[in-house]
């Protein structure tokens, strides 16, 4: 098995948020969204997005909810914000989405007020991942649900290179690297499954959702 190799907790440069808002992230996002309203229930609001990145999901989620829906989305990268700020406006989804510098891992001012939880792609990039899962259980009300989607770690080199040949085919290098640090850092489903059952919730509840992703849904 690939060993887990640690990227930066937070990609904050310049270059860093414009080249990831730039990827196309089009389909992953529909498809998490799709999944999403799947098991959905409209009385799950407001909703908390955890590490929002450039606030690509909860606009994709808003625009396809009633207008009642909002959105809470907090990244700790400064810069990522900073794009998601101007695609929010863009969108006309101010008054939907409030973006908040927040770390994940101590969530002490968000309490406990959300009807569900939801998050792409954060969990690969903390060091001890347990911390985040466990802020993410803590802020959703009782019987909210968790909605959590992440990377998986491929098992070899070989492997590795061609989700990176296959996914990332027309990106730059900087974004192709971006990729595969994160495959690199991401855990197995194995992994995740042992978290959660600490938590403590049933393992069962995260499946393989592809052949690049890991997914987390549960009520608290």
């Amino acid at each position: 098995m690939l060993e887990r190799v640690l990227e930066p907790e937070v990609m904050d440069s310049a270059e860093e948020a414009h080249d990831y808002d730039a990827m196309d992230h089009t389909t992953v996002n529909r498809v998490f969204v799709d999944d999403f309203l799947a098991v959905w229930d409209s009385r799950d609001n407001p909703l908390l997005d955890v590490g929002t990145g450039t606030a690509q999901i909860p606009i994709e989620l808003c625009r396809r909810t009633p207008a009642e829906v909002c959105v809470v989305a907090i990244d700790l990268a400064e810069h990522m914000l900073r794009v998601g700020r101007a695609n929010i406006r863009r969108a006309g989804l101010d008054e939907r989405i409030d973006l908040v510098l927040c770390d994940a891992k101590g969530m002490s001012s968000q309490g406990e007020r959300f009807g569900g939880v939801i998050s792409n792609s954060i969990v690969h990039h903390i060091p001890e991942p347990r911390r985040v899962l466990a802020e993410m259980v803590r802020v959703v009300v009782p019987g909210g649900l968790l909605f959590v989607r992440d990377l998986l770690r491929p098992p070899d080199e070989t492997t590795l290179a061609g989700l990176v040949d296959q996914y990332a085919a027309g990106a730059n290098d900087h974004q192709r690297k971006m990729f595969a640090d994160s495959l690199h850092a991401a855990l197995t489903l194995a992994e995740v499954r042992a978290l959660v059952e600490g938590l403590p919730f049933d393992p069962s509840t995260v499946r393989q959702t592809s052949d690049r992703h890991w997914t987390w849904c549960a009520r608290r």
